[in-house]
């Protein structure tokens, strides 16, 4: 609904109706009845309205302002007052003929006249009734036209639905009026007042905020209660609308309320931090200004920092945006753009920390001299991405702490470990929430040079997920060809990360993706012999643990034997992670005793490490006895060092099926496949029946069924242990072997063999049988470390056979029918 308009017939203008008018009286009853009795002219002059429609008991004052309608005004004034209301078809019309006005129209009587200073005439109107056009007689000066009354329908007096429907349109109609600013409240009590019916739907009509073309349907509509009802659906909307535009209005008010707050309170608080001495927004960016100036930065990047400073500028301090521009331009400076450590290419002086700091290592160590060694030479020339690889705790980060040392270079660290996340590496873009520049970017803020030792730890435990393949996003940073120019998503700009000297380490190469693995120079690491293990907790872990528990030697030492027993009897790793773990414990048994007063052994003896660590619990990968027949020692090599493993098989009556258990893999199942048919295929050459293939059953086991076993390795292993079953042969004391088969017997090379060496050597191996392709394997392995063993290289296994089988039964050796 609207407040009372002055409608201007003439340029649609509108104008609030006089406040100081003479009040309207409402319509009553009364004057309806009168109204409605009253007899219409046969014709009356014709007055077009713009923008407006007259409803019959209505009044509303109208501004005309055209020749014909001031002229058709004063006649009907000085006359009987009595025209005809009729709206326009199309509002622009400023001549409208008999086909440009609507058919149906009102009957007005002029109230009053009044002329306005700009020459218009105002008129106050009151309609009367309805009525539709006949014939239009005359247009000059003004129309004229024969009119008809339209008859209006009205519902019977008791119809209650009728009644339901005023009373819905005049409670509408009262929280119209309070949901609008528009109109005053004084209107409710005209609402409240009239008693008229089809008044009540008129005036409502009439107020609506409705165009010419839906005032002009309702006023077409002849039936009362029709029209009511339609002027209860236009109100409905109506109301609706009222209540979405007031919520928008109070949600934007409050936060404009909210803004203006902040705003305040920031500029306060700006103002307190000048008195107080402290810096504004506007110092800031002049201190950045001032600092952008000592960075050795290129052309390029200069330009882009001015122009995003100057972009900060512009900012409201209050939004949010401001805050990730000013961490956007502290990265910025606080980056080593061209700043680099001065390397202390004293390759003598590397050695010397690469020796202090790690016992063995010696061809890993003598690579890493190499490298220095180029760099030294070749200056300007880019780092390597090196790889270290191998079992856990065998010293592949330290190395690279060491590297850092020798180097004078700052060192940094970042655990790759189950990253899955490619931001993690190439940083979010900063219109995210929380954005943060990759972890190579943040790790060169915090070294403060652009040429640290750089450690990707555990780079094969990278794994991809939902947010991308964070091994991908490593391809741009190790290659030398490309991280000239790393670009990071926050920074938007490419970063020069050729002279940062990359050290990957790795326990597992196969995990790495092919493409990540080329960019890499692989240097492996095997693990350390039991003398190497000795030498280590004496120098580095012992002395480490005793200074960590506040002891000293004076309060305990341990001897080399006592440090062997720890190494044989209670850890089985390629690494000393847990050998430092176990001294750890012999060390806080004393600390204990220490700082109880209590009588202890200053020097550790075998007794004490038994009730310290308890009994030996890794004695079992000893050598055993070659009194049965079928059990055949073989070498593994595990992630975390070599191993033996015990080959054993078992022949009963059947129908010559083979069973193979022990949680074996589909490489090692297949090996022994394979050699049982290279047995069926030579069985004349063994000396063995055909038929014996057929009424026996063959089982083959791999004892530690719960540890998963795979690989080709223990092929020659298998086939020797069925060669012995099947004869019933002893195998040769103290003898290991690895080795791949094939179907025509030849032994292939296997891999891991230090650590199998390693392996045999602690079990008390005497004989170890390799292919003569893993001879080179062997010589590059200190000769101390193989005294006491002998090797056996064999291409064929025929050979295999010849040197692990005796000429002498087993105890109670079986005879096959």
């Amino acid at each position: 609904m609207s407040n009372h308009k002055i409608l201007t017939i003439d340029n649609l203008s509108l104008q609030e109706f006089d406040s100081e008018a003479e009040l309207i009286p409402l319509l009553t009853p009364e004057d309806e009845e009168e109204m409605n009795n009253e007899e219409l002219p046969v014709s009356l002059p014709i007055l077009p309205l713009r923008n407006t429609v007259l409803f019959p008991g209505v009044v509303i004052p109208i501004s005309a302002g055209r020749d014909k309608s001031i002229k058709l005004i004063n006649d009907a004034n000085a006359g009987g007052k009595i025209i005809g209301v009729v709206s326009q078809i199309n509002e622009e019309d400023e001549d409208p003929s008999k086909d440009d006005i609507h058919k149906i129209g009102t009957v007005a009587r002029i109230l009053r006249v009044l002329k306005m200073p700009d020459g218009n005439v105002t008129v106050i109107l009151q309609g009367k009734k309805r009525f539709e056009i006949d014939e239009v007689v005359l247009e000059e000066p003004y129309m004229t036209a024969t009119i008809k009354e339209v008859v209006e329908e009205r519902p019977e007096e008791n119809d209650s639905e009728f009644t339901a429907i005023l009373d819905s349109v005049k409670e509408l109609a009262i929280q119209i009026i309070k949901e609008s600013p528009n109109i005053p409240s004084e209107a409710t009590f005209a609402i409240k007042n009239i008693e008229s019916q089809s008044f009540l739907i008129n005036f409502v009509s009439s107020n609506m905020n409705l165009s010419v073309k839906e005032k002009q349907g309702l006023l077409s509509i002849n039936g009362l209660k029709e029209r009511a009802l339609e002027t209860l659906r236009y109100m409905n909307v109506e109301l609706q609308k009222l209540e979405l535009k007031n919520d928008i209005q109070s949600k934007v008010r409050f936060d404009l309320d909210q803004q203006q707050r902040e705003y305040f309170l920031h500029q306060q608080m700006k103002t307190i931090q000048e008195e107080l001495g402290g810096v504004s927004q506007e110092e800031e960016m002049d201190e950045m200004g001032l600092k952008a100036k000592t960075k050795k930065w290129d052309e390029k990047t200069q330009k882009h920092f001015e122009k995003e400073l100057s972009k900060m500028r512009r900012m409201n301090p209050q939004s949010p945006d401001f805050g990730i521009q000013r961490n956007y331009l502290e990265l910025f400076l606080e980056l080593p753009w061209g700043e680099y450590s001065k390397d202390k290419f004293d390759l003598k002086f590397a050695q010397k920390v690469l020796d202090k700091d790690h016992f063995g290592l010696e061809e890993v160590k003598k690579r890493m001299i190499e490298h220095l060694a180029v760099l030294k030479l070749r200056n300007d020339m880019k780092s390597p991405i090196i790889c270290l690889t191998g079992p856990p705790g065998v010293g592949k980060t330290s190395i690279g702490r060491s590297v850092a040392e020798a180097l004078g270079r700052e060192y940094v660290r970042i655990s790759l470990g189950g990253l899955r996340d490619e931001a993690e590496i190439r940083g979010h873009r900063k219109t995210y929430i929380g954005a943060m520049p990759g972890r190579i970017i943040q790790s060169l803020k915090k070294a403060g040079t652009s040429n640290p030792v750089f450690i990707l730890d555990e780079i094969d435990k990278l794994s991809s997920g939902n947010s991308g393949d964070p091994s991908s996003a490593l391809l741009e940073v190790l290659d030398p060809e490309q991280n000239s120019a790393f670009y990071d998503n926050f920074l938007e700009m490419g970063y020069d990360l050729s002279k940062v000297m990359f050290i990957a380490t790795s326990n597992n190469m196969a995990a790495i993706q092919p493409a990540l693995r080329d960019r890499m120079e692989v240097i492996k690491m095997s693990g350390y012999t039991i003398e190497e293990k000795v030498e280590i907790a004496k120098r580095h872990l012992f002395p480490k643990q005793l200074e960590a528990h506040g002891l000293t030697a004076k309060d305990l030492t341990i001897g080399k034997k006592q440090l062997e027993k720890i190494v044989e009897g209670y850890t089985r790793e390629s690494g000393v992670r847990n050998l430092e773990t176990k001294i750890a414990q012999v060390i806080r048994n004393a600390a204990k005793s220490v700082a109880m007063e209590e009588e202890y052994n200053k020097k550790v003896t075998d007794e004490d490490i038994i009730s310290i660590l308890g009994v030996p619990r890794l004695e079992r990968d000893k050598y055993e006895n070659n009194d049965v027949a079928g059990v055949v020692t073989g070498l593994a090599w595990t992630s975390v060092g070599g191993d033996i493993l015990f080959i054993e098989s078992l022949i009963s009556e059947g129908k010559g099926s083979l069973t193979i258990t022990g949680n074996l893999g589909t490489v090692m199942k297949e090996s022994a496949t394979i050699a049982l048919e290279y047995i069926k295929a030579n069985a004349k050459k063994l000396g063995l029946g055909i038929e014996l293939f057929q009424k026996y059953n063959i089982h083959l086991h791999v004892p530690e069924g719960a540890t998963p076993k795979d690989g080709p390795s223990a092929g020659i292993a298998m086939l020797t242990s069925l060669v012995s079953l099947l004869t019933q042969k002893k195998v040769k004391k103290s003898l290991a072997m690895t080795g791949e088969i094939t179907l025509r017997g030849k032994v292939l090379p296997v891999g891991g063999i230090k650590e199998k060496i390693l392996a045999a050597k602690r079990a008390g191996i005497k004989e170890i049988i390799l292919c003569h392709e893993n001879k080179s394997d062997i010589d590059e392995i200190k000769a101390e470390y193989l005294e006491g063993l002998t090797f056996h290289y064999v291409k064929e296994m025929s050979e295999v056979l010849a040197l692990a089988l005796t000429d002498q039964n087993v105890k109670n050796a079986k005879t096959f029918k």
